[in-house]
This record gives structure tokens, C-alpha cells and sequence, in this order.
């Protein structure tokens, strides 16, 4: 994986910085198609009527900010269509976008995203580790959000790490449901009152996970609805380019101040594990024509159980079958499908030496070039 350079229509937009205004004036100011990746926190439009207070009585912090109070249902579908018809336009063609949401809106900008073409990818449970309890004991406490990822295309070529994904989460493959803790302790940040400084502040674990699994370095991620600025900080720490809108000024005032004291990481910590489906496609047929194989040599499989012959045309020759290094182990070992490049080996120095290390070796070669 390589840093990206800067295109023209990166060059055109305003990197690393916080736009003051209203998220789909600033949006639609921006050169369409010139964005990796939005990740998207908007008002969720609570409803909450009256005050909440715990049991002993002291009042609850909640969300009751004026950018997340709507007239309506359709007021706040109107808002949903209008942002998120301003983000489609700015995305390039691969791009994708991550939303979040509670039972509020998430299913209002589920169905807004597919109305606008968008193609829905995953859902994701963020499931709190912590989550805040239900103080009226009438309902079930409220223990999760729900992100959305869609790319801006059904055939878009989107980004996704599964390798980085998967070694994150020591060596299984990354399911769609993340268990991590809401904002605590000395990641929640604080105004000048010491009061906090944003009722909705996301984790900084939340954001690493959707960078490091969706973009690579030298991108360009939107975030229309900036807050406190964690797409911000962890965009910069990981080696990516950000764009931040915040109207509201208090916000942009913590936000540039957390990203100022965030430091990038070294340029060797940004690669991640890549997914072996990015590598170049290498036909095994270019191992017998480069000579690193030879027509008529036999090659074993990893068992030690079979062995075939190796063809000029690229093909293996095996007890009563001929095919691909696929087919012919698939056959041999009665199974539906098998990695050919994982099962056979050919022998050196009386040595069995996998044949994915030739295919490695090219593969190498290619990169360099």
C-alpha cells in the first residue's frame, strides 16, 4: 500500500481544516466527486420532552441542544435527504459512507440511503460496554447504535482492509457486531466550565476501526457533522486527509485544539495487513513459462497423500483428472473447491517447498516495477 499523491481536485479542496457553516451549503460548495470517504454523525432527533434525573434525583446530561430538536418526521427526512444528496455528489466514484445512528433516525437514513442509489454494505452494532442505564426502568436500556456502511454505487470498488480488519481482532474475521466503550475518563473532553464539551462525543476506537478497515493513507475523508473533531484526530494520527464542518463555534473551538495536540504516527505504523484479494492476480501458467517450473515435474500436496505432473500449458495431469492446480486438487481430495496455491508443492534439495512462495516471488517483482 502507498500514500496517495495529490490530484488537482485534491489540491482544490480545504485539507486538514474546520469549515464554519451549515453542512449542505459547505458540501455543495466542494468539487463533486472528490472525496474517499464520509463518515457521517448527524443529529439523531431524540424527541426528549422534559427533563431526565436518576433516582436520586440529580439531572441526567442529555441531548437536548437545539441542532438536534426537528418540528417534525418530515422536517428532519427533508434535512436527511438534502445532506445526504450533497454528500452522494461529493463522493468519487469507489467512495463509501459510514452513518450512525440510534433507533431515532438510523432507520430513516437507512432508507434515504438506498432511495438515493447508495449501496448498503454492512450494518453495524456498536454495542457500549458501558452504555448509560435506563433511569425510568420503562424501557430496556439502550445499549447499542447502529452504524450503516454503503457504497456510493452497487459496482463501486470500495475499500476494505479485511487483512487489517481481521488482525485487529486477533486473527478471526471482524463481524459486524463491535463491542467498545462509549467516551470516559480522559478521552471525553471538556469545556472551559469542565462541563463536557459535546453530549455525543464518539470513542476514538470506533473511528480507528472504520479508518483503518475502509481507507487507506493519503485519502480524503468528509465528516459534514465535525463536533469535537474525532474523524479529525484520528484521520491525522493515521496518515489520512480530513475536511470538518461544524457550525457550531464552541465545537470547532475544542475540535482544532484536540487535533493540534494530536501527533501523526510514523510513516511505518501507517501500513496495515492487505487483503490478498488487492495483490496482483499471477496465473501459474507464468511459473512453467518463466521456467521456475518444469513441464513434466511432479508436484505433491500437503498431505503427502497426492502427487500430479506438471503441464507446458499450465495445467496439472493426476490419477484420471486434468485441470487447473484448483481442479485437479479439488478432485483428488473429494472436496468441493481447493486453493491450489496452498496445497501443492514441488521438492528442491530433496526439500517440499510451496509453490505460493514462486507466486510470492513474482508477485514481488511486479511491485517493484
Amino acid at each position: 500500500m502507498t500514500v496517495k499523491t495529490k490530484t488537482k481536485v485534491a489540491q482544490d479542496l480545504p485539507l486538514n481544516s474546520i469549515i464554519d457553516g451549515d453542512c449542505i451549503d459547505v458540501m455543495n460548495s466542494l468539487p463533486a466527486g472528490s472525496v474517499d470517504l464520509i463518515f457521517a454523525d448527524p443529529p439523531y432527533n431524540l424527541q426528549l420532552k422534559g427533563d431526565l434525573h436518576r433516582p436520586d434525583n440529580s439531572k441526567v446530561d442529555a441531548v437536548d441542544d437545539a441542532w438536534d430538536q426537528f418540528d417534525s418526521f418530515a422536517v428532519y427526512d427533508r434535512f436527511t435527504k438534502a445532506w445526504l444528496a450533497a454528500a452522494r455528489r461529493l463522493l468519487k466514484p469507489n467512495g463509501a459512507i459510514w452513518v450512525i445512528g440510534s433507533y431515532h433516525n438510523v432507520f430513516r437514513m437507512g432508507a434515504e440511503l438506498q432511495n438515493q442509489g447508495f449501496w448498503i454494505l454492512n450494518d453495524v452494532v456498536w454495542r457500549k460496554s458501558n452504555p448509560m442505564p435506563n433511569f425510568r426502568g420503562k424501557r430496556l436500556t439502550n445499549a447499542h447504535e447502529t452504524l450503516i456502511w454503503a457504497s456510493k454505487e452497487e459496482a463501486s470498488k470500495y475499500t476494505f482492509n479485511y487483512e487489517a480488519l481481521k488482525s485487529l481482532n486477533e486473527g478471526v474475521q471482524m463481524r459486524s457486531d463491535w463491542v467498545l466503550p462509549i467516551c470516559t475518563g480522559h478521552e471525553r473532553l471538556k469545556d472551559e466550565r469542565g462541563d463536557k464539551a459535546h453530549p455525543t462525543q464518539k470513542p476514538q476506537s470506533l473511528l480507528h476501526r472504520v479508518i483503518v478497515g475502509t481507507t487507506n493513507p493519503g485519502d480524503v475523508i468528509l465528516d459534514p457533522f465535525f463536533g469535537t473533531g474525532t474523524t479529525g484526530a484520528v484521520a491525522k494520527m493515521l496518515g489520512r486527509d480530513y475536511i470538518g464542518i461544524e457550525r457550531e463555534a464552541a465545537y470547532r473551538k475544542v475540535a482544532e485544539k484536540r487535533i493540534a495536540n494530536t501527533r501523526k504516527f510514523d510513516s511505518d505504523a501507517l501500513e496495515v495487513s492487505s487483503s490478498k484479494r488487492s495483490e496482483p492476480r499471477v496465473a501459474f501458467g507464468v511459473l512453467v513459462e518463466r521456467g521456475m517450473l518444469r513441464p513434466g515435474e511432479e508436484l505433491w500436496s500437503m498431505n503427502g497423500r497426492h502427487k500430479a505432473k506438471v503441464r507446458a500449458d499450465g495445467t496439472l495431469i493426476g490419477d484420471d483428472i486434468k485441470g487447473s492446480i484448483h481442479q485437479v486438487g479439488a478432485f483428488l481430495e473429494g472436496a468441493p473447491s481447493c486453493n491450489g496455491w496452498t496445497y501443492w508443492q514441488f521438492k528442491r534439495d530433496g526439500q517440499k517447498v510451496p509453490i505460493d512462495l514462486l507466486r510470492q516471488q513474482i508477485r514481488s517483482e511486479m511491485e517493484k516495477h
